[in-house]
């Protein structure tokens, strides 16, 4: 009988360095979300409290590419302006859930 496993998280998560060989075999992953000095990831994951798909935009790059909504009460107008434009105390987000970790 023959198993099949999905991939390994690690090949799409952006938190991993992954260094592929001429072999099939020949790999190795390197996590940078786990604190330890040798981070190093020996088996293939099928789960992760700390995966962030690197295929989908973080909030950081969300944020740089989103519009504000911006009101100015003096003039009596609304209308967008892009979140680039403006400084950061400006910028009304959530945090990055990427940042709770330390």
């Amino acid at each position: 009988m023959v198993r099949c496993f999905p991939p390994s998280l690690c090949l799409s998560c952006r938190h991993a360095t992954i260094v592929t060989g001429a072999g099939l075999r020949d790999h190795i992953v390197d996590c940078g979300r786990l604190s330890s000095p040798c981070s190093r990831v020996p088996f293939p994951v099928i789960s992760c409290s700390g995966y962030s798909d690197r295929r989908q935009p973080s909030l950081r790059e969300m944020e740089e590419i989103a519009w504000v909504l911006r009101t100015d009460a003096r003039r009596n107008r609304v209308g967008f302006v892009q979140a680039r434009d403006l400084k950061p105390q400006e910028r009304y987000v959530l945090p990055d859930p990427d940042d709770d970790w330390s």
